[in-house]
């Protein structure tokens, strides 16, 4: 494979199963609705939002998983989100994220961990520039499987556009990280080992930690070494400090001017991006007080936008996960945003470093949704924090407050809507999305 070059020979796994009956895609148990042109069938609840979103034009999901994945471009983006199908099993369903109009559905599977738990669901465009949903669990295949092959990881793999299923099993010892933010699924013990799998085609290859291509005069690089995602060039690694793609490029020889180059730490990814922080240049401006935030092509390593935030007294525990605006030029992750297209990022806390927003989501039109003080983006959609709103197209943006009761949403679609994730007093997950107004 391309992504595992650079002279190192591949062990491939077995593939269990790449389809049971055949070597082609299942398109058995995938149904076009017959009513297809029809919206969700339950009655749209009127949140209170922001002043953005029209909220008498709309759809909505309910009694299903709170999970949702989004896969696609432009009128062809697909929402799909998991449903129950009775006897602890779970059927895929997609629908158009613009109109609420139902798509095609999969077969009902049950999820090989835990009776009653939904598989998790992913969203991954392929090196084939197709979008595809993954649906993966973890577990035995059956009481009597023996050892050491008695436990793996299943994937369920569906072509976004036509439904048509991939059937993927892969032999796994342990609880597996399972990730899609580049062009193929990366399975990961969550440090050096792992298999990657073709979407396209069902291909698993293993990738051992004796290969991983560590850049020489790096000891960080064998540090604390993780594998993160898989790029067109290589499977991208981060260690203690430093990260690179195997066979592609080294994080030193892409570092933002004026910091260090050594110092580069692999924050978190998202499709096709990577975010890191980076210290400042011995003897720079306010070196010791702050930090460099920038995101990175995860292809080729180049710049893409960048900002300087005040470090934290106390690290973080958990990095700040970035999420992309639909069309792919704004991105935010935490307290910061950037717009990918002119460069400019920006860090929003007070001069001293306290008071950071948190944001969950932001639209093609660069705004950005939020709350000021709440811990997490869990908690920003679960009402915490003070409620604002951020125009990043300003030339100074700034976080301008909301209604104490407005409830943020969780994420924005390419036709302009905004996906609203909230439980009711039944304790019932639901979906609802509403238009942003131009």
């Amino acid at each position: 494979m391309s992504l595992l070059a650079g002279g190192i020979v591949v062990a491939f796994l077995v593939l269990l199963a790449v389809q049971r009956d055949s070597d082609h895609p299942q398109t058995d148990g995938v149904e076009a609705k017959s009513k297809s042109e029809s919206k969700s069938t339950a009655p749209l609840t009127r949140l209170t939002t922001p002043p953005a979103y029209n909220t008498a034009h709309g759809w909505e999901i309910t009694s299903a998983s709170p999970a949702y994945a989004l896969a696609g471009s432009g009128t062809a983006t697909r929402l799909a989100h998991l449903e129950s199908a009775g006897q602890n099993r779970f059927r895929l369903r997609t629908l158009d994220p613009a109109t609420g109009a139902r798509g095609w559905e999969g077969a009902a599977t049950r999820a090989l961990f835990a009776p009653g738990l939904p598989p998790r669901l992913l969203s991954v465009t392929g090196a084939d520039s197709r979008a595809y949903f993954v649906t993966w669990s973890y577990g035995k295949l059956g009481a009597t499987a023996p050892a050491p092959t008695d436990t793996i990881v299943s994937l369920d793999v569906y072509d976004a556009a036509t439904g048509a299923r991939r059937r993927v099993e892969v032999p796994w010892p342990a609880a597996p990280v399972v990730s899609a933010a580049g062009s193929r699924l990366l399975i990961s013990d969550g440090k050096a080992t792992g298999a990657v799998v073709d979407p396209a085609t069902g291909e698993v290859s293993r990738v051992e930690p004796g290969a991983l291509g560590r850049p020489k005069n790096c000891r960080a690089c064998g540090r604390l070494t993780e594998l993160r995602a898989v790029t067109e060039r290589g499977v991208l690694v981060g260690g203690a400090a430093e990260f690179w793609v195997r066979g592609g490029w080294f994080s030193r020889t892409v570092a933002p001017a004026g910091t260090a180059p050594a110092s580069g730490v692999l924050s978190s990814v998202a499709p096709g991006r990577i975010l890191a922080r980076w210290q400042g240049e011995k003897g720079g401006k306010d070196t010791a007080t702050h930090e460099t935030w920038a995101v990175h092509d995860m292809t080729t390593g180049k710049v893409l936008a960048r900002t300087r935030c005040r470090t934290p007294a106390l690290a973080p525990v958990d990095e700040p996960q970035p999420t992309l605006s639909p069309t792919g030029r704004y991105l935010i992750a935490g307290r910061l945003a950037f717009d990918l297209a002119t460069g400019k990022g920006h860090c929003f806390e007070a001069a001293d470093g306290t008071g950071p927003l948190t944001l969950t989501a932001v639209t093609d039109e660069g705004t950005a949704y939020g709350a000021a003080l709440a811990r997490s983006v869990t908690d920003a959609l679960a009402g915490g924090g003070t409620p604002v709103a951020v125009d990043l197209t300003a030339a100074t943006p700034e976080a301008v407050a909301l209604a104490p009761n407005v409830r943020l949403p969780g994420g924005s679609t390419a036709g302009g809507m905004g996906l609203f994730p909230w439980t009711d007093a039944r304790d019932r997950p639901h979906l609802t999305a509403y238009q942003h107004r131009p």
